[in-house]
């Protein structure tokens, strides 16, 4: 009886799950979305084609993302240069943007005020998305990265040209 109650309550709840709840996967064409930073800049997809992409989602009370965050920081500082960008979400379980400014404002790694499209709508933190030069998903992983994770997943992105037009 308890196993029939559980599969029917599960049903309900996928079936009650907005299609607009379906995440980005990997292979895809990555979906649209804006960022508004907390400098008020807005980044949006189309902004960033011809370069790879992290889109990093963190919480405060995240113990592996407090661990990782430094990590792309630093990551993003030196990788820039060949391509590289990086957005740090924060999720709205967070502290108070107004209350992570000073954190942000000493971290090179752009801090993201909103998120607008599917990637706001993640269930598991730190969650990270690479999306590759020419605009498609290549990693999509709730976990944290470490720096040889990072390598081997960013570098040969980087090594990819850039798609024409």
């Amino acid at each position: 009886m308890m196993k029939r109650w559980l599969a029917a309550a599960a049903a309900a709840l996928m079936c009650a799950a907005p299609a607009s709840a379906r995440l980005p996967k990997v292979g895809e064409v990555a979906p649209d979305f804006t960022f508004t930073l907390m400098d008020g800049s807005k980044v949006s997809r189309d902004d960033l084609k011809g370069q790879v992409v992290l889109l990093n989602f963190w919480a405060t009370w995240c113990v592996p993302c407090r661990k990782e965050l430094p990590l792309i920081d630093r990551y993003y500082d030196i990788q820039k240069k060949h391509g590289f960008r990086a957005f740090a979400v924060t999720t709205e379980d967070s502290l108070p943007l107004y209350r992570m400014k000073p954190l942000f404002a000493a971290m090179p790694i752009p801090a993201v005020k909103r998120s607008k499209g599917p990637y706001s709508e993640v269930s598991a933190v730190p969650m990270n998305y690479i999306i590759d030069r020419a605009g498609r998903i290549r990693y999509a992983t709730a976990g944290a990265f470490d720096l040889d994770t990072l390598n081997k997943v960013i570098v040969p992105l980087l090594q990819e040209p850039a798609p024409a037009g």
